[in-house]
């Protein structure tokens, strides 16, 4: 039987209110102690603290627009991680999944407007950094839970303005980009995109020029994909934003890409960002999605073949880059796979070329 639209998304007691607070100052009120921390996986030019306050310990993450390439990249102007705790959405997710998040503050408007969020520290519990393959039951675990999270909110509608699938395709699009190396603080991820995509223009010509037709017209991608189920995304699974309580439960932070969307997408960026990770082939690891979705109730049945094909063709707009600064068998792996999606895409839309 296939999930109803928000099944379990109002199912049972209402959830508790989500904790905002005036100032970034009021999330540290009565902290004993407060430590800068830098860690290995952050990015994105946000700033962190480590802080304890009555016997928990914490982890600050504060961030500016003006400062965060990842906002700028992703047009996010309104501070989509506050609107998505605000609205509630993150105490209705599944039991299976933690945000660690105890509150949040929005000071200011405008660019220079300072976020900060507050989360329980769980970092003994994520995944450790690096580029070591994790065990294949934790593994197993990341897919069974998203796929608990995508049929959770099957059929999901975003009503709230958070991020389109537009974005998705072109937030690392070289015109996106465009204005970043100009700045005195660029991200050492951006100079490697610029490098990636003249670097795919050489090892896979046909594959660039796939995702750079994409970039310009996303329209046909995008009308595909969406006569294809929706749900809510977190839009970032990767390693570095996962964990595990000793409980089972599955740690996910970093939410900074909610939205609607294919449940396909959020399972080709696990594939495409944790590659190097993975105790298993990207073909076990979607035939295990599969399977994991089906037990959670949805009915997989006549359209995930082709929102899978449609996705990982999407991913290499987003991430043909990054391929090809990788091996000849990741790039070719992910050439075969968005070569036969663009084929597919051919099908439904033979204009969109």
């Amino acid at each position: 039987m296939s999930r109803g639209p928000g099944s379990r998304v109002t199912a049972g007691r209402r959830p508790p209110r989500p904790r905002v607070v005036a100032r970034v100052a009021d999330l540290t009120a009565g902290a004993s102690s407060r430590r800068v921390v830098h860690p290995g996986d952050a990015r994105s030019g946000a700033g962190f603290e480590r802080l304890e306050i009555d016997g928990t310990r914490y982890l600050l993450k504060t961030l500016r627009w003006s400062d965060d390439w990842i906002m700028r990249a992703v047009g996010d102007r309104e501070y989509r991680t506050f609107r998505l705790w605000r609205s509630g959405l993150m105490h209705r997710l599944p039991p299976s999944i933690d945000h660690t998040v105890a509150a949040m503050a929005l000071e200011g408007s405008g660019p220079d407007a300072l976020l900060g969020i507050l989360m329980r520290d769980v970092g003994e519990l994520l995944v450790p950094e690096g580029d070591a393959v994790v065990a294949q039951g934790l593994h197993r675990q990341f897919v069974d839970h998203l796929a608990g999270l995508c049929a959770a909110f099957w059929g999901w509608r975003d009503q709230l303005g958070f991020a389109p699938m537009a974005t998705r395709l072109c937030s690392f699009a070289p015109a996106t980009l465009e204005p970043e190396p100009a700045r005195p603080d660029v991200s050492p991820v951006v100079t490697a995109a610029f490098q990636g995509w003249d670097r795919l223009a050489r090892r896979a010509p046909e594959l660039h020029a796939v995702a750079l037709r994409l970039h310009a017209r996303p329209g046909p991608l995008i009308a595909a994909l969406a006569r294809t189920p929706a749900t809510f995304l977190h839009g970032d699974w990767k390693m570095g934003n996962l964990g595990a309580h000793p409980d089972g439960r599955t740690i996910l932070l970093d939410w900074a890409y909610p939205g609607e969307g294919p449940a396909c997408w959020d399972l080709g960026w696990y594939l495409a960002l944790n590659r190097m990770r993975l105790p298993e082939s990207k073909e076990d690891t979607i035939a295990a999605f599969r399977a994991a979705l089906r037990r959670h109730g949805v009915d997989v049945d006549g359209w995930f073949e082709r929102q899978l094909r449609l996705c990982l063709l999407g991913m290499m707009a987003a991430f043909g880059w990054e391929k090809a600064l990788g091996d000849d068998g990741e790039l070719g792996w992910w050439v075969e796979r968005s070569l036969d999606g663009a084929r597919l895409l051919d099908e439904l839309a033979p204009d969109w070329r």
